[in-house]
């Protein structure tokens, strides 16, 4: 039997909603049966984690011991800054599979070393310190288009998907190839909705899809 899943999400909810499709899609399965079970939490009133007087990691650690208590045996996060508080997760006592983690490990197999990525201020501080210890540097937007790319960010959250969205993603895309980067992380669950490997020259690392593909490999790993 495979192991249960539990996802703190909710950070936003379409986010979410994006990260369980590409769960299930990346679930090697033969009948309904095979696909994993999956405890979700989404919870939108857990604090915003761009804002610097709130503290999302009560809320955070409440969620992780609720799924722990039905049942959940492995943890993540749809939330890249939400990793900010991964040690009250971990407080669960479960396995957490670490989003950021992955993604560099995507970044690597890529052959890039120059990475840019696409996140809030608090996600791309975590970024670099993952990335440091997995010999990747990280390749940032300056800071006016930084306030570019938060802007854009509360407007897809708001559901903003279209055409206008999408372009302004790219736009700031290319101006990290333009700095040097040699792959694009999407270092932010809102960037992969409007964001996709065709608007780019380089390697697109969608860390949604990688957090997927790493659960998958998580709760399978005893079968083997």
């Amino acid at each position: 039997m495979s192991k249960t899943l539990g996802v703190l999400g909710g950070m936003g909810p379409a986010a979410t909603l994006d990260f369980l499709a590409k769960l299930q899609a990346a679930t090697p399965i033969q009948r309904e049966q095979d696909h994993l079970r999956v405890l979700v939490d989404i919870n939108p009133k857990v604090p915003d984690r761009n804002v610097s007087d709130s503290d999302p990691g009560p809320v955070l650690a409440a969620m992780a011991a609720g799924l722990k208590n039905n049942g959940a045996q492995v943890l993540a996060i749809a939330c890249n800054t939400a990793h900010a508080y991964a040690s009250e997760v971990r407080a669960s006592g479960l396995p957490l599979v670490d989003m950021l983690e992955a993604a560099g490990q995507a970044a690597r197999a890529a052959g890039a070393t120059q990475v840019g990525v696409l996140g809030t201020g608090l996600a791309l501080s975590l970024y670099r310190d993952q990335f440091a210890h997995q010999g990747l540097e990280v390749v940032t937007l300056d800071d006016h288009e930084q306030v570019e790319f938060m802007a854009l960010l509360y407007r897809v959250k708001k559901g903003a998907l279209g055409q206008d969205s999408r372009e302004a993603m790219a736009g700031l895309a290319h101006r990290l190839v333009g700095k040097g980067a040699r792959a694009i992380v999407a270092g932010c669950t809102e960037a992969p909705l409007v964001l996709k490997a065709e608007d780019l020259a380089v390697p697109f690392i969608d860390a949604t899809e990688v957090l997927a593909r790493a659960c998958v490999a998580a709760c399978l790993a005893h079968d083997a």
